[in-house]
Formats: structure tokens, C-alpha cells, sequence
């Protein structure tokens, strides 16, 4: 990127972006590397999963702090996540008795430090559901546009999977999946029968060595934790460290970001101004081009936030759309006891952190009363018990009978309690569906007009309802599920949620999959970003997180945002080249 203006120390920096999550590590990692002056603004404190000051990987439960008491944390206090639905000073709001739960990560990789590294691609299919069911908006662009950039980042980033041709779940460049555990292998036998497709999954964790910065699984079952050896992705290792190693990237931590500032008489952007979190000062950072990857809502607030008499409302939103057709994914979710897996000889069972089998969309949404599907993902086997009580034992409730015939209440004190605790170790399996909801105008989030944060940034105020589409959707998950359970021989666990519940349905936001709310589209008048990502109104300002998502699919995002992010990078070096910017 040679057109960039290169200085030692720059005052003016070619690059600001804002977060260092998926989108902005990647957009951090390929800017830096073609020569840009960058300066990279992240909210929350600075982590490394290799540092031992941060590591908590192959740590004992009872070595936590709170020896087992209940954690402030949002996944327990090993998992690296630091933020949460909740995290103090920082407030939001719902309205009209709407519900949405808004998860902030605060740290250098952002989510990407403890997602399940899922990362599955968005089918054909997925970008054009409105011309295909009449139902929602196609997006501006298609799979074959993104596609080079899927294949970029399996090579890059590292995914295990199998090949399938399966045409909405395309296949990648795989790297050798792992074999399926014990109650996976019944889980798969137990879909055949039902004719629902079991696969191996798809996650960015290394079953290979793919260079020689990053090391190879090696099986602990704790990507929840982030990996000391690099061996899984995480946006601070893989992609915010190397881009810092450049040496065009200049990383700002504790960057409470307030406002996109812009020239008054070109509308273009200038700089940002954002809170020093260390001292409550506020201060700006200058640059020629800005890009937004703090999370879909974040961005939405900040673009909102920067106001001007050229924007009255909000940076880039002319449509208006800014704030709207905010989705998270669909989720709901079962377990079962399964008598089989009970009394086996122990064995060391924890193999990757998370799944080593999943379930994609098998069904013609066409033959049923919900327009859009969604995937299962299975958990079980013989990981670390957790620290006290647990493993569903006070759960049975006398639904097992023991050798002798009673059917008492599992578990009680004392040795019956240690005999039912090595008995139904490992004997349960759980399942939880992920779908893709419809995108609604309705569910928005806005500027709350009475709410301020610590640092007296203006706060969010969300409007949420999931639609009888999502309610029906979770239904299907339930009777899929308690099919599956019937299959395996096993005992649900409680009672089956019903319509009082929404089949189990989720709240909105628990997922944290929200996309949406920057939208991109091919006409001004409905969507903020053009198919770039890049704003119609304001042509040096970039949204690389979820927020321009059309639609989510049933698919997790991670893998499109870095993909998409990609794209945007690789033509913002080509605007430069071409002094278009």
C-alpha cells in the first residue's frame, strides 16, 4: 500500500480502527502488512493467551479464587471472556417491555478469546432468502463474491472439517477433523436412523501445524479458556499480535470510544474522539480513513453518537436504517441421561473444546410452517466434572432404577452419593439448536434519550420481539431433540418446554450472534453501506464487524466477518492505489 503516507510517528494516521475483534484484527492484520500507518482502539485491556499473566488453561476447578462459589463471571472465572451482559457503568436499556441482552467483550481480540469456534460458511442460499422465499432482503452480494475470501481465511486462520457437497453448508480447506467421541458416535448412528445428518464439525482450532508461530491441539478441551499455544483462533494471537509486529500498528488500550468525527464542509470522516478509561480524559486520534469493528451494536451506537449539523442523525444514516433490523440467533436447547453411557472404564475423553460432531439444516423450510432453519450442536462425554454438585445427578429424580430394582432419588449423601456420582459420570448428552430468525424493522436499538454511561457517552436502549417464525422454529428444535433422545435409549432431563415457554426458546441476545444494524445494500435510501461495507454517505468510513449483515443464516458469524472483512481490506488498499481515497 504505497500511496499511503508513511511517517515515523504519524500524527495523521492512514488507518483508525475501532475494536480488535474478528473484523478489526483482521482488517488490523491485512492493512498493516500492505504498509498502513495504523491506529487500533480497543475498549478493553490488553491479553495475550500466552502470557502467564493471563493464562488459566489446565486449571483444576478448585483453583479458582471463589473455590467453587458462584462466579461473577459470564462462563465461569477460567473462560476468557472479560465483559459480560452485564458489566458495570455501562448500562442499557429495553422499551415497551421488550427484552434483549447485550453481551460487551472488553479485551484485545474481543469474543474471539472464548467463542466456540464454530466456523461455518454462508450457503449460496444464504444470500438471497428474499428472492427465494419471498420473505426478508437478499443481500448485495452473492456467495461467489465472498467465497475467495472463505478460502483465504481457512488457509490463514486454520479449520478442521470433512468435505460433504453439501450445498448450502459449503465445504473448505479442511484440516483433519477429530474423531468423534463415544456419545457422538451413538448421537451419529442414532441420525442415520432418523434421516438426520450428523458431520463432523467445523471449527478454527489446528488438529495440524499450519506455521511455525502457531502450535497443534493438543486436546485439552479448554478453547473456552484461549490457547497458550495459539492453537485455536483467536483474533488477539493470530491476528492483532502479528499485526502489531509489523510495526504500523499502533494499539491503544482503553479506548472508550464516543464519536466519529468529520469535516464539516466534505462530510468525510477525520478522526475519533474516545475516553482514556486509565484517566477519564477524552482524546482524539486523527486519520484519513475509519474503520468500525467494535461489535454490531457498539458500531451502531457509535455511528448514532457522531452527530453533526451534516448528520443530524447519526454518521452515514440518511436511510435512517442505523440502529434497525438488529437479529440475534434463534437458540433452544435439551438434555438427556443415557443408561448406555453409564459405568464405562474412565478414560481420557475431552478431545477439542467443543463439539467433534454437528447437525446442518437437513430440511425443505417449503414443507414446514417456519421459513428458515437452523443446525444442532452436541455436547457430552467425559470432560473435567465441574467443581461441587452437578452432573445432573439431582436431576433423575428417581427416573433410573438402580440394579435392585428401586427407582429412589439419584445422588442423597454419602456413599450412595459417590457411588451414583462415578455411575452417571459421562452418561449424559446435551443438544441445542441455532437458527436464523427474520430480520425485522421492529427490532432496533436507538440512542436512549435518559441514559448515559460512566464516561458520559450516550447508553443504547434496545426494542426486541421474536416472531411467531422463531417460536415455531424452536418447536421443531424440542421435537427434533426428544426424537434424537428416543433414538439414543435416553431419559429427557425435566420437562419438555411448551408453548408458555416458547419451546425453550432462547431471549434474544443469549446467543450472541446480533447482526445487522449498519445495514449494506445496493440503494441508499435503505441501507447505510454499500456492498463493500462501505458507507454510502461518507466514503472513508468502513463497517467490518456483523453490523452490515443482511441475514444471518443458521450459521455462525465468525467465519463471514472475517471473510467479508478481508474484502473490505483488499479494497480499501485498491480506493488507495487508485487515490479514489
Amino acid at each position: 500500500m504505497n500511496n499511503f503516507h508513511i511517517q515515523e510517528a504519524p500524527k495523521v494516521y492512514d488507518v483508525i480502527i475501532v475494536g480488535s475483534g474478528a473484523g478489526g484484527g483482521m482488517a488490523a492484520y491485512q492493512l498493516s502488512k500492505a504498509g498502513a500507518k495504523v491506529c487500533l482502539l480497543e475498549a478493553g485491556g490488553y491479553f495475550d493467551p500466552a502470557d502467564p499473566k493471563y493464562i488459566t488453561q489446565l486449571k483444576f476447578p478448585w483453583e479458582s479464587p471463589r473455590r467453587g462459589a458462584s462466579t461473577t463471571r459470564p462462563f465461569g472465572d477460567f473462560d476468557a471472556a472479560w465483559g459480560g451482559w452485564q458489566i458495570d457503568g455501562e448500562p442499557y436499556s429495553a422499551k415497551q417491555g421488550t427484552e434483549f441482552h447485550w453481551f460487551r467483550s472488553r479485551m484485545l481480540g474481543g469474543r474471539t478469546n472464548h467463542w466456540g469456534r464454530i466456523s461455518l460458511r454462508f450457503g449460496p442460499d444464504d444470500f438471497r432468502r428474499g428472492s427465494l422465499t419471498g420473505i426478508g432482503d437478499d443481500w448485495p452480494i452473492s456467495y461467489e463474491d465472498v467465497a475467495p475470501y472463505y478460502d483465504k481465511v481457512d488457509k490463514l486462520v486454520g479449520i478442521f472439517g470433512s468435505k460433504e457437497g453439501l450445498r448450502n453448508e459449503p465445504d473448505g480447506h479442511f484440516l483433519p477433523p477429530p474423531k468423534a467421541r463415544l456419545h457422538e458416535l451413538m448421537i451419529k448412528k442414532a441420525g442415520k436412523n432418523l434421516g438426520i445428518p450428523v458431520i463432523p464439525s467445523r471449527l478454527s482450532i489446528l488438529t495440524k501445524k499450519i506455521n511455525d508461530e502457531r502450535g497443534q491441539c493438543f486436546y485439552c478441551n479448554q478453547c473456552g479458556r484461549a490457547c497458550q499455544a495459539y492453537a485455536d483462533f483467536s483474533s488477539s494471537s493470530v491476528l492483532c499480535k502479528p499485526a502489531v509486529k509489523t510495526g504500523n500498528v499502533t494499539l491503544i488500550n482503553g479506548a472508550m470510544c464516543r464519536e466519529v468525527l468529520t469535516d464539516q464542509k466534505t462530510g468525510l470522516c477525520t478522526g475519533v474522539s474516545y475516553v482514556d478509561k486509565a484517566t477519564m480524559e477524552e482524546k482524539t486520534v486523527r486519520g484519513k480513513i475509519v474503520v468500525l469493528a467494535a461489535s454490531t451494536c457498539e458500531s451502531a451506537r457509535l455511528l448514532l453518537n457522531s452527530k453533526s449539523s451534516r448528520f443530524p442523525n447519526g454518521l452515514a444514516n440518511s436511510s435512517g436504517v442505523i440502529g434497525k433490523y438488529l437479529n440475534d440467533s434463534t437458540g433452544a436447547s435439551r438434555s438427556a441421561f443415557i443408561p448406555a453411557l453409564m459405568n464405562r472404564k474412565r478414560y481420557n475423553e475431552d478431545g477439542v473444546g467443543g463439539m467433534h460432531v454437528y447437525t446442518p439444516w437437513w430440511l425443505d423450510n417449503k414443507k414446514l410452517d417456519f421459513p428458515r432453519g437452523y443446525h444442532i450442536e452436541y455436547g457430552g462425554g467425559m470432560g473435567m466434572p465441574g467443581y461441587g454438585f452437578g452432573m445432573g445427578i439431582q436431576n433423575m429424580n428417581g427416573k433410573y432404577a438402580y440394579p435392585d430394582g428401586t427407582k429412589l432419588p439419584s445422588g442423597g449423601y454419602g456413599s450412595r452419593l459417590k457411588d451414583d456420582a462415578y455411575r452417571f459420570y459421562g452418561a449424559y448428552v446435551g443438544m441445542a439448536g441455532r437458527g436464523e430468525p427474520i430480520p425485522l424493522e421492529s427490532n432496533y436499538c436507538e440512542i436512549d434519550p435518559n441514559g448515559v454511561d460512566k464516561y458520559g457517552i450516550p447508553t443504547l436502549r434496545f426494542h426486541y420481539k421474536w416472531s411467531d417464525n422463531e417460536v415455531k422454529q424452536a418447536k421443531h428444535m424440542q421435537d427434533t431433540f426428544e426424537q434424537i433422545i428416543h433414538e439414543l435409549g435416553g431419559i429427557p432431563m425435566g420437562d419438555k418446554p411448551g408453548a408458555d415457554r416458547n419451546y425453550g426458546l432462547e431471549a434474544p441476545g443469549r446467543i450472541i450472534h446480533e447482526i445487522g444494524t449498519v445495514r449494506m445494500g445496493s440503494d441508499p435510501s435503505k441501507s447505510a453501506l454499500n456492498k463493500y461495507m462501505q458507507g454510502h454517505d461518507v466514503k472513508n468510513l468502513f463497517v467490518v464487524d456483523a453490523a452490515p449483515f443482511v441475514t444471518q443464516g443458521d450459521k455462525n458469524v465468525t467465519w463471514t466477518i472475517l471473510a467479508m472483512s478481508w474484502r473490505t481490506s483488499d479494497f480499501i488498499i485498491d480506493q488507495v492505489k487508485q487515490k479514489n481515497l
